[in-house]
């Protein structure tokens, strides 16, 4: 029997082409035009390799001797964990990780950005809110919005407006907070934010990404330092900043690690990490545990440059004792002249230009490291004198 007559319709073409050049040249008189960056030989204040482990002979050749222990096991992935690519070194490192950072349990994903998703897309149900730092990664903005889960921002570090914002949610809530933002530098004030939550019932989630192998004893993070690994659901941990690797865990109990695996759809259906990256998960965290120089010529060098910075820069720097140090430079054109300044004079830094932080806000982000040496640090703090 021949279907019935629909009316027809007009057809409208779709000119993709016009339409992201369109945005690209928006993008570009705005001057926030990204591309990716190139190899250079300028000295290294931008990178993520805080304790230069990315670096490391000493690091390299654990990672070789391991690969040589644990020769039996497949080079590559072959599958998700839930079907070929779970193993035994998987759940030794996982347990080991957890060990260091003083947690019942914890289930690694393939990067932060997945793991922050595949937390904040399942964890959270329909009806509940998730209150979060103002400044909180997008990774997880991102995972909230990809589950049934409704999030709210509080002002920066505000414990206030944080109780404010659970009166105003009322029914469920959850907690996030990065303990170290990634582009201020600054720490949260992780006793008072929590006080806040415990009052409320609201369980707290802390993502440590760039506390890792910087802040506390040994680098274990500011819960850790702060005491409160027992009072946390949970936290996120990332290895491709301080610990020269790449992958992140969630600690937290065998309950929540249990529900993870059942349905944190990022875990469920990525293929796992390849053999070569959980041996240097398990390289990184025996040569931190091992060997704390390295921590300690970071942490020098942050005081260092606090200390050292002329009171032109003094006065635009954001206060922090992380590894990340901002200078605001207000207006992209201002920040992105500082950055081909300082590069022109040998440093590579990069401006973070407006929307990835709000108008008026621009600044050079600079990045210290564990093998940036006193010369290096005058140097760049000269340049940005005269910015």
């Amino acid at each position: 029997m021949p279907s019935p007559t629909r009316p027809s319709q007009k057809i409208l073409s779709l000119d993709i082409e016009g339409r992201m050049s369109e945005a690209l040249e928006t993008r570009r008189g705005k001057n926030a035009y990204r591309i990716l960056p190139v190899e250079n030989d300028l000295v290294d204040f931008c990178s993520n390799d805080f304790l230069g482990f990315a670096r490391s002979n000493e690091f390299r050749d654990r990672i070789l001797r391991f690969e040589e222990a644990y020769v039996r096991y497949p080079v590559g992935a072959t599958g998700s964990r839930l079907v070929s690519g779970n193993h035994a070194l998987y759940e030794k490192v996982e347990t080991q990780v957890a060990k260091f950072h003083r947690a019942a349990s914890g289930l690694i994903f393939n990067s932060g950005y997945t793991a922050n998703t595949g937390l904040f897309s399942c964890l959270p149900q329909a009806g509940d809110t998730v209150i979060h730092d103002a400044l909180i990664h997008p990774s997880v903005a991102d995972g909230i919005r990809s589950g049934p889960g409704i999030g709210m921002p509080f002002k920066h570090n505000d414990s206030d407006d944080l109780a404010a914002n659970l009166e105003v949610a009322g029914g469920p809530c959850l907690v996030a907070v990065n303990s170290v933002y990634s582009m201020d530098g600054d720490c949260c004030p992780l006793p008072e934010i929590l006080e806040v939550c415990e009052r409320a019932g609201a369980p707290l989630i802390v993502d440590e990404a760039h506390a890792t192998g910087v802040i506390g004893p040994g680098g274990r993070g500011l819960v850790c330092e702060e005491g409160l690994e027992e009072r946390i659901l949970a936290r996120v941990h990332t290895f491709g900043k301080a610990m020269g690797s790449h992958g992140a865990i969630i600690l937290g109990s065998p309950t929540l690690i249990s529900y993870l695996t059942n349905f944190s759809a990022p875990l469920i259906y990525s293929t796992a990490l390849a053999l070569h990256t959980l041996l240097s998960i398990k390289a990184g965290y025996e040569l931190l545990g091992a060997d704390q120089r390295c921590l300690e010529k970071l942490r020098g060098n942050i005081e260092f440059f606090s200390r050292e910075a002329p009171p032109s820069v003094k006065e635009r720097l954001i206060p922090s004792r992380s590894a990340i140090q901002c200078v605001l430079l207000p207006g992209n054109d201002r920040a992105m002249a500082a950055a081909s300044k300082c590069g022109d004079s040998g440093y590579d830094v990069k401006a973070v230009l407006h929307p990835a932080v709000p108008r008026g806000r621009e600044r050079i982000r600079i990045c210290l490291h564990a093998y940036n040496s006193y010369k290096e640090m005058r140097g760049i703090l000269r340049v940005l004198a005269g910015c």
